[in-house]
């Protein structure tokens, strides 16, 4: 059996400071378990805050495990790879999506082992509940702001700009009438679309709010 193919990934957050501790605590990890290192990915000077875009070592890091460059990935500890919550966890699920292990040698966790993979899961579970949080939110903003618009409130942001309406904007009152003359006359949907010049959606949404109904009128093209 091939031994795994390990890659570090080193940082520190200052210029004075250096990687040579966490390079030679991680290379014997992976010497003691019989892994050949076949690169280090290095952030020097740069804070645990930033995003990938401004942490070249960490991107090419992730771009060569995606490749399928190494098997396990070796960090002194997890703030080394990132502060913020939502970066880490994106970064660790493209990590697992690459089939890529991950040891962390301050937690002492280490996806290798059965223990160490339910790390890996527990991960998807946070990131499935911050996603449907995130939908919850947004559906409860739509939610707000529609209520808002049919009351007659002016939206603004935060500068004091009106904000655009919501939905698609609602026919003149002389249009929509037009419509509903046309549709009281027997004609189809499609033919009243053509006569009126608008979307047959728009029509067949006027004719279930005349009857109520969820087909009203039969969707037909009569001759002129």
């Amino acid at each position: 059996m091939k031994p795994k193919r390990a890659a570090l990934y080193l940082r520190v957050s200052t210029d004075d400071q250096t990687t040579d501790n966490q390079r030679q605590a991680l290379e014997a990890v992976a010497e003691q378990r019989g892994w050949t290192v076949v690169k280090a990915y290095e952030d020097d000077g740069i804070s645990g805050s930033k995003g990938r875009d401004k942490r070249p070592g960490l991107d090419e890091m992730l771009k060569d495990a995606t490749r399928g460059k190494f098997d396990v990935l070796l960090c002194w500890s997890v703030d080394r790879l990132g502060r913020s919550l939502a970066d880490l966890i994106a970064g660790l699920q493209e990590l697992h999506g690459a089939r890529v292990d991950l040891v962390l040698h301050q937690q002492a966790i280490d996806t290798t082992t059965p223990a160490g993979k339910a790390m890996f899961q527990m991960l998807g579970v946070f990131s499935e509940f911050e996603r449907s949080m995130i939908v919850a939110r947004v559906k409860a903003g739509m939610a707000r702001a529609k209520a808002e618009q049919a009351k007659g409130i002016v939206r603004r942001d935060a500068a004091g700009r009106k904000l655009k309406a919501i939905g698609r904007p609602r026919l003149s009152l002389q249009l929509e009438q037009q419509i509903k003359d046309q549709l009281t006359t027997g004609h189809g949907i499609l033919k009243v679309a053509s006569i009126v010049g608008v979307g047959s959606g728009t029509v067949q949404r006027i004719a279930r709010e005349m009857t109520g109904a969820d087909s009203p009128f039969d969707v037909v093209s009569e001759a002129a």
